[in-house]
């Protein structure tokens, strides 16, 4: 699957649990480690597993499964690791802590309206 349909899949889902302030940095160009990081806001440990549940489901309906899942079980940040896209869930407290958005400031932030509205090829 192409990781803008996988992006596509993961923003629809997320947001249809209610995730809050989804960000995506596009890393092509700055690290081998991936191609996206969706960075998004769960607000208890509850709502980061029922976000990771909703996005493990949509994407393993279309024969997509993560390489790794972390953190799961304390569910401050849950990390799903798709290969070219790594998705994080974080309580707020904890986003605002390691602020990923900052470490990777030279990354680009796509327009998410975009992404999901993106019609399918």
């Amino acid at each position: 699957m192409e990781s803008s349909e996988k992006l596509r899949i993961i923003l629809k889902s997320a947001l249809d649990k209610k995730a809050e302030e989804p960000v995506v940095l596009d890393l092509k160009g700055l690290t081998s480690l991936a191609d996206y990081f969706v960075i998004l806001t769960a607000t208890s440990e509850t709502h980061a597993r029922t976000v990771t549940d909703e996005i493990r489901k949509k994407l393993k309906e279309k024969g997509v499964v993560p390489v790794s899942t972390e953190g799961y079980d304390t569910a401050n940040w849950i990390l799903l690791d798709y290969g070219d896209v790594i998705v994080h869930i974080f309580k707020p407290e904890v986003r605002e802590l390691y602020n990923l958005e900052s470490l990777w400031m030279d990354a680009p932030r796509l327009n998410v309206e975009e992404i999901i509205n993106e019609p399918v090829q």
